[in-house]
Parts: structure tokens; sequence; C-alpha cells
């Protein structure tokens, strides 16, 4: 297979490209031998409620060591005839979907792209390999005995890392990780070469600050699944961790979570503003009079005839929750030289809120009507956005299922999630799994909340639309608090529609009955988050992948508000 060539590439501007010459030869760093994972059939749901009890005791032991040391050494009990899982038609289909999504870099595999899709008439950027998007087909690849693919990945993109990035005319930090990648092939030539966009492509051209995070977290699911301590402490990834973590713990960052953040970034909430950016012409600037779209915020400053914009509005829960994760899983695997116990001071030291009783001074009457019909008897959830003068109640999944992987959410709170989402099923689940946010914005202000996208009209994309991606994320969500019944129950509603849709990437509708109006076909992410889902379910210790237990050393400078209950 020859690059990606017959998936019908597009040039795309960027100033970031590997050539055959500049690049690393990765089959000198490939002479691991290929482990063989041993698969167990699953069992039934009471068995696996009561495992999770010994889950949580052995992920705990496991974290307080100093890094990771490979698979859970948790045992999957022997299941009966009865309650085994029977292997589902589509699971051959969707693992052959993911393989053909594969990109190959010098005949060795280094991602998969975004969406196989030859219908569509515009390309975009969804053949590109996304950082985000790769995430769960790595899982996928790590849950089955495949880890070559993702340490390419990992190697690939830290390489990225390292070079000059500009968006525009805009210098952008060390530690910015690229949004997505993609291989050109030259067949005349006979040479592969990475072509990386940091933003260039992205609504507002800005670049994107969950890449980082999310290699971390990727990083820590390779060393823990397959047991390589070398990869994660080589000089390379370990100085790849301190950038990422150089940007995230600097001065202000904490004040503007986003700074660098992409549109989407957070999945929601993109507020937007038309505004013109050159005043005068400069170097740094460009012609006078030019008319940005940029991310919304109620901070811009004028400096030197240049509007900047500080950040997406307030303090998106997907971000935070995205970003305790990755420095909780950075913490695992820095070393304790001298530099690496700079940045691992600076974490612990990092704190989240101070206990008070109603931090935020929330008026009564500034909480929205539908939050006291939306909330049941029991259950609570992780408002999706705080800021200055305006409160966000709507609920996104993403971030409140990183927190309660992450272990922000202390157990009384991720169960508490967990019976939401049971209480509220039609509403947050419906017939394809999963709302990512809820409720849907109407009216005028989804035009400006999300950036008048025209995808983002109510129940649709992301203003209230179902993504089967979060159902691997649900799924580990149910496992760590035991309600694999949830998961079940998620997992059979898409196995009804995803392979019969052609995996769409989204769906539409209050109870995400229709495909996506613009949902791209055998989106992989829909593919590789059914994959990840049933393999976890089947065979619980993946979770310790993907999972952090609460760290019993940083638990008294975590203060989480005492207003909190459920």
């Amino acid at each position: 297979m020859d690059g990606i060539k017959e998936y019908g590439l597009r040039n795309v501007s960027s100033h970031c490209s590997i050539s055959e010459m500049d690049d690393y030869d990765l089959s000198k760093l490939l002479d691991k031998p290929r482990i063989n994972v041993e698969r167990k059939r699953s069992f039934d749901e009471r068995s696996l409620s009561e495992l999770s009890i010994g889950l949580a005791r052995g992920l705990d032991m496991y974290e307080n060591t100093y890094s990771p040391v490979g698979r859970s050494t948790l045992d999957t009990p022997t299941s009966s005839g009865r309650n085994s899982f029977e292997p589902h038609p589509m699971i051959a289909d969707a693992w052959e979907a993911l393989r053909r999504s594969l990109v190959f870099f010098r005949d060795q595999p280094v991602g998969t792209i975004a969406a196989y899709d030859h219908a569509s008439e515009e390309v975009l950027n969804y053949d590109q390999v996304f950082v985000r998007d790769f995430v769960p087909s790595a899982l996928a690849f790590l849950m089955n005995g495949e880890p070559d693919i993702v340490k390419n990945f990992l190697l690939k993109t830290l390489q990225l890392q390292g070079w000059e990035k500009r968006v525009d005319r805009f210098k952008l930090g060390e530690g910015v990780m690229p949004a997505s990648f993609k291989v050109l092939h030259d067949p005349v030539r006979k040479t592969d070469t990475i072509v990386a966009d940091f933003g260039e492509s992205a609504i507002g051209r800005v670049a994107p600050v969950d890449s980082g995070f999310w290699w971390i977290i990727l990083l820590r699911a390779y060393t823990k699944s397959t047991g390589d301590l070398t990869l994660a402490e080589t000089p390379e990834c370990q100085k790849g961790m301190r950038l990422i973590l150089s940007l995230g713990l600097s001065e202000g960052f904490d004040t503007f979570p986003t700074l660098l953040c992409a549109d989407g970034c957070s999945m929601i909430d993109r507020r937007m503003a038309i505004v013109i950016v050159a005043i005068r012409a400069g170097p740094e600037i460009g012609p006078v009079g030019k008319v940005y779209l940029v991310p919304g915020s109620t901070l811009i400053n004028i400096m030197d005839g240049l509007i900047r914009c500080k950040g997406i509005y307030g303090y998106p829960i997907e971000i935070q929750a995205l970003f305790f994760m990755a420095l909780r899983c950075a913490l695992a695997m820095l070393k304790h030289d001298a530099e690496g116990k700079e940045f691992v001071e600076r974490i612990v030291k990092t704190e989240y809120s101070h206990t008070a009783v109603n931090k935020f001074n929330v008026i009564p009457d500034s909480i929205p009507e539908w939050v006291f019909e939306f909330m049941p008897t029991r259950g609570g959830y992780f408002i999706g956005n705080v800021s200055p003068a305006r409160m966000d109640f709507r609920w996104f999944a993403l971030g409140n299922c990183i927190a309660i992987l992450a272990s922000l959410a202390t157990p009384e709170q991720s169960a508490a999630i967990m019976d939401l989402i049971e209480a509220r099923w039609e509403e947050l689940v419906g017939e394809m799994p999963l709302k990512i946010s809820y409720p849907a914005i109407e009216s005028h202000e989804w035009r400006i909340v999300t950036g008048c996208d025209p995808k983002n009209t109510r129940w649709s994309y992301h203003n209230g639309g179902s993504w089967p991606v979060l159902l691997w994320l649900l799924t580990a969500a149910c496992i760590k608090t035991g309600r694999p019944q949830i998961a079940r129950r998620a997992i059979d509603l898409a196995e009804s529609r995803l392979l019969k849709d052609s995996w769409p990437e989204y769906y539409d509708g209050k109870l995400g009955r229709y495909v996506g109006k613009q949902a791209r076909k055998y989106q992989t992410w829909s593919i590789a988050g059914y994959l990840v889902a049933k393999m976890m379910l089947e065979d619980p210790s993946h979770l310790g992948m993907i999972s952090l237990e609460e760290d019993k050393q940083m638990k008294p400078l975590i203060k989480r508000s005492s207003s909190w209950t459920c």
C-alpha cells in the first residue's frame, strides 16, 4: 500500500512537513516483538459489577507506584455459556473498516484517517490523521495486541511537535502538538512526506491545545498496555511531555484555559465574533481592514494595531477534565531528574478549587427553568461551563465521562452522574448513544454560541447531536462505576443502527433518530469507539489503560467545593 494515495488527498496549506530525508527511520525503533494478548470471554453483569470493586483496588495499587508496569493484573472470571458474548456480525465489518482507514508512511502504519467516505464530494480535512480522533483507534489496536501503530503515531507526532509552527504569521509555542497530519506519496520519486496542520484549516485559524493532552494520555495507555517503559522514558518523550506541560502550567493558562484551543476542541460552546483584526499594516499584521472570524471572548486586547482573542468563553468542563487527566498521566511518567522533578512539583501544587459554600455565588433566579425538570430525584452532573457573569448549565457528555475516568469526580459524584444517565435515558441516550450536549440551543442563540455553523441547528452536530464515538467513554465510565448494564444497553442500541447506517459521524434529532445531515460515512472514530466499547466490556482489565484512581497523596491538595452534594 503506497501511502494513502487511494484516499483522494487534497493539498492543504501548512507550515510543517517531514520529507523522506528528514525523517526518523521508524523500523529501527520497532525492535520489540509483538506481544500476544490472551482474550477471555465475557461474563454476566452481576459478576462485572462485583469485579469493579477489585478493579478499583488493583488500579489504586498501580497508581501509587512510580511508573506504569504493564497491563492490569486483574483476571477475568470464566464466563458461563449462557452469559458469554456472542460475536456480533458487525465486529468483523468494524475491524475491516478500521484497517481500511490505516495511513502508511514508508510501509509502516502511523495512524487512521478521520473518515473513509467516498460518497462525499468535499474531502475537506477528513482525509487526515487527527490526534484527537486517533485515540479510540489506538485503544482498539492496543486492546487487540497491535501496539506498533500506536508507537509509530506517538513518535511521528512527537517529531512534528519539534518543528517551528506558524498559523498565518503567528509563531506557536514550542510544545504545541499538531491538530492533524497526512501523508503525501510521490509515486514517481517513490517518497513519502508528512504534512502537518497546526490549526491552519480550523475555524478562526487557532492551534489546538487538546492534542497535547490526548498525546500524554495515549502515551500512558500505550505504556500500561504493553509494559514497555522504554518509550515514555526516552529523552524525546520526556521532553515532549515537558513542552506540553510548559504550555498548560504557564502563568495565565488557568485564567484562559483554552488560549490555544481549536474550534470544537471542547466539542461545544464555540462563541464566535467577527472582528477587524488589522487596524494598520505591519510585518506581523495582515492587510489593513482584513476581517477574521475568531473564537469569541469577552476579553479582547488591542496591541500594536492587532486585536487578539484570549481563548474561548469561560472554563469548558471538557478541557478542564482533559487537562486534569493529562497532568495525572504525566505525573506517573515523568522522570524524577532535575528537569522532570520541577514539573512534578508544579503538577502537585496545582489546585482546582477551594472549599466554599456557594463558591460561584449562584443566584437561584439565574438557573434556567429546564434544569428543574431535567434533574431527577437522585443524580447530578458537572455543568458545562463556568465563566465570569455566566454559567452554562447544559450537560456535556465528554467532560463528565472524562471527569469520572480521571477521578476528578469523587466516587459519590461519579455515581450521581451515572444515576442521571439512567434516570434521563431518553434525553441523553435516546435511540443512538450518546448526546454530546443537552439540551440543544434554540432560535438565534445557536448562531452566536456555535459559530453560526449550519450543521449546528438544534439537535444536530455540536448542538445536541448524538455521537457514536462517545460510546467507548460511556462504557469505560460504566465499568469504573460498576454499572455495566448501562453500557450493554447502549451498545445494543448502537448495534441496531451503526452498520446499517454505514458508521456515520453523528446523528440528528431529539432522540438521535436520523443520520446527521452532513455526517461523514465510515467515520473512523465511530467505528473504533464501538470496538473499544465491546472489547472493554468483554475484558474490563482494559480499563486500566484509560482510567485513573484517586491519588491519596494529592487528595489533600485537590479541594472540591462543599456546595456540590449528591
